[in-house]
């Protein structure tokens, strides 16, 4: 990875550095003053390029970056932070966000874990509401943006009690007919991803992809337990327990949702956001899962030969290497 710019640089003869205040495979995220607004500061996400990509891949990458930093621009919404600008420097480009105080659930969560308690599941469905919100505007954008990399760390609680879904990293545009390159590949965080994001696959990738990380989220809130990876849950479908074996005070409803929202075929999982937060508030489960798509039949439906379920599933999501790709990280 290319070195971080200097505390005290100024990118685009605008910003200022502060200091670093993350970093991923992609670059480094900043936290810079804004000298045309006094009193600013801003999060500024870097997008190095791997030097190695063909010339073609990395224009069409740096093409893609345009395009989608264009329409993350254009998103204004209470929970996601404001993009307010974008700009390349040399190889690296930049895009430019409204920097958010607070503590991120992880860390809430954590802090939790190490006193013996559980988080209040009223709380985290406060929260739940707010993110859910935050994904419904995403996803009924045209084109419709799916997020990819819902998890605790991505969501910060500002002193004013507003949840912020705070990284745009992997956000993909879903453009009909088009191949989508993310502004940052990558696949997302391991415990939250699922099984059709898993092999980097992106044509099977839609807002179901979302749901399933949104679930993952909530059952590490509720547990203070990241669920079982979807790799593990692929080769042992019974592999992930019911949140309420660890936290029995989570109602059973709110533990029926989430595992709804985690099946491991995104055909089984709740069709919208608006869906999932019905069954968390308490319309009826039954109601819901008959109205959707194809129910959760798999899981009623008796567990066959391993092997027969692991082609099912991979060849019905199209994976024809997703399997020998599990198997081999085994």
């Amino acid at each position: 990875m290319p070195a971080h710019n200097a505390q005290g640089a100024i990118l685009h003869e605008r910003y200022r550095i502060d200091r670093v205040i993350g970093q991923g495979g992609y670059g480094f995220i900043y936290l810079a003053e804004d000298l045309r607004l006094s009193g600013r500061y801003c999060a500024i996400k870097e997008v190095s390029y791997d030097p190695s990509l063909p010339p073609e891949l990395l224009k069409e990458s740096r093409e893609q970056f345009q395009r989608e930093a264009t329409v993350l621009a254009r998103l204004d919404h209470p929970n996601l932070p404001k993009v307010s600008d974008y700009f390349s420097i040399e190889e690296r480009d930049y895009l430019v966000m409204d920097y958010i105080p607070g503590d991120d659930l992880r860390t809430l969560v954590s802090k939790a874990a190490q006193k013996g308690e559980f988080l209040d599941e009223g709380d985290v469905l406060e929260w739940a509401r707010q993110i859910g919100d935050a994904l419904d505007y995403l996803h009924s954008q045209e084109p419709p943006i799916v997020h990819r990399d819902i998890k605790p760390s991505n969501l910060k609680l500002t002193p004013n009690g507003l949840v912020k879904l705070v990284d745009f990293g992997l956000v993909k545009l879903l453009a009909p007919g088009e191949v989508t390159i993310t502004i940052l590949q990558g696949q997302g965080t391991a415990i939250y991803t699922p099984l059709e994001q898993y092999g980097g696959d992106s044509l099977h990738t839609d807002r179901r992809a979302d749901i399933y990380a949104f679930g993952a989220t909530l059952y590490h809130l509720l547990t203070n337990q990241p669920p079982v990876n979807v790799r593990d849950r692929f080769l042992d479908p019974l592999s992930l327990p019911n949140p309420r074996t660890i936290n029995p005070a989570i109602s059973t409803r709110v533990a029926d949702a989430i595992l709804w929202a985690m099946e491991l075929h995104p055909d089984n999982r709740p069709e919208d956001v608006a869906q999932f937060i019905k069954a968390l508030t308490g319309e009826s489960m039954a109601t819901l899962r008959n109205g959707s798509r194809n129910g959760s039949s798999h899981r009623q439906a008796k567990i066959g030969k391993l092997e027969q379920r692991l082609i099912v599933i991979a060849a019905s999501l199209g994976f024809l290497t997703l399997l020998l790709t599990l198997l081999r990280n085994l």
